[in-house]
């Protein structure tokens, strides 16, 4: 049976018939505690149940809010999503460290795309002509121009791509903002194992072994990769969400001393410089299901790429070597609203983005589940269009 998209968009009647409901948010990422603080901001009654906050994928992450280096072909929604949350990010920031007083790294320090050979070059060119065409402000650079602007750049580098606007941000220190955020505004953090109840024909709220039954009016699953495996939800009900492995290195240089001004971006490997001196090397793609092993080939190619690019890295001290598992949806682009459950609304499936998709993600939730208007750059992110999908084929 066809799943309506405008019936999966609707606004949910709030428990007790009050515009402002009991909400129970599944999972406690960047994703979930935003979403939660959000709801409460709204006077919404909010628990997140997630057995160990801030410890996913979130953790990990890189932390780069970088509209022009994520942008894809044939993903012009999904950079328009983009767009519209790293237009956000400034009042987010500036709201989230006013009410907790943590800093979240936050810098406006744009992106430098460099190439290492001809071939490259003729790579990033296309890439260029890409986004320019869909309006990203990139400016072709000459390799002394990239020198000039980096100086410990390789002098084998060919030419590069300034993206002035792209931005960072530290996930580690977003988590503990939003953490504090959430705790300061009266949200419940429960950590336990969440299985969401499920009545005859709408979620109930959600159990877990030391609390039992938390009812609440609407369920936000927020789990990343782990949504599907959530307990108690019915076939029907459950995201196409997979893991996607992703292997990423944290060095140690001089304190105060930022490796670059810029993000720096090759072909297969990113560097994400810090102010405190830290540099972040990432970080693979991998289809691997739910293995987080660290694995020597993996850090041996993000090193050996990232030298190429900068070869003072080969001097940094090794500080943390991890892996995370992204959310990947079939087209990798998130869930966001009501899915065929009534009563569920899906914030999951972030893939690469989750991080830079945090403040409009937060914003279209929370407005959904209080019936409020939403964005409509949000509206290709139905989960209706994969179970529209899965009624035509059959």
């Amino acid at each position: 049976m066809a799943v309506d998209r405008q019936n999966l968009l609707r606004i949910m009647p709030a428990k007790g018939g009050t515009s402002v409901p009991d909400v129970v948010v599944v999972g406690g990422g960047a994703i979930g505690l935003a979403v939660a603080w959000r709801l409460a901001g709204r006077g919404a009654a909010v628990t997140v149940v997630d057995p160990a906050p801030g410890s996913g994928a979130s953790r990990v992450a890189a932390g780069m809010l970088a509209p022009a280096g994520e942008a894809q072909f044939g993903e012009e929604g999904l950079l328009a999503l983009a767009l519209e949350s790293w237009r956000r990010y400034p009042a987010f920031v500036a709201e989230l460290e006013a009410a907790t007083q943590i800093e979240t790294g936050y810098l406006e320090c744009g992106s430098l795309f460099v190439a290492r050979d001809v071939d490259e070059w003729a790579a990033l060119t296309r890439d260029g002509d890409f986004r320019a065409r869909v309006g990203l402000d990139v400016v072709a650079l000459t390799s002394q121009e990239c020198r000039t602007l980096e100086p410990r750049l390789s002098p084998r580098i060919r030419g590069g791509l300034l993206a002035e606007g792209d931005r960072q941000i530290d996930p580690r220190r977003l988590l503990s903002a939003l953490t504090s955020a959430c705790e300061r505004d009266g949200v419940a953090l429960v950590r336990e194992e969440a299985t969401i109840e499920v009545g005859a024909d709408r979620v109930l709220g959600v159990t877990t072994p030391e609390r039992g039954l938390i009812a609440a009016g609407s369920v936000v699953l927020c789990a990343g990769c782990w949504s599907s495996l959530v307990a108690g939800l019915p076939r029907n009900a459950l995201p196409p969400v997979r893991p996607v492995k992703g292997q990423i290195l944290r060095l140690r240089g001089r304190a105060g001393d930022m490796l670059a001004q810029h993000l720096i971006r090759g072909r297969d490997v990113y560097v994400v410089p810090r102010a405190d001196g830290q540099v972040v090397i990432g970080a693979t793609v991998e289809e691997r299901g739910f293995d987080t092993s660290v694995t020597a080939g993996a850090v041996h190619d993000l090193l050996r790429d990232a030298r190429e690019l900068i070869p003072e890295i080969a001097e940094l001290e090794l500080d943390e070597v991890s892996a995370g598992l992204r959310p990947g949806t079939p087209d990798n682009a998130p869930l966001l609203g009501w899915s065929a459950m009534d009563g569920l609304a899906f914030a999951t499936g972030h893939h690469r983005n989750g991080i830079l998709l945090t403040p409009i993600t937060a914003d279209v939730v929370a407005a959904l589940v209080c019936r409020e208007s939403v964005a409509d750059v949000a509206a290709p992110f139905t989960p209706a269009r994969f179970a529209a999908a899965g009624a035509a084929l059959g």
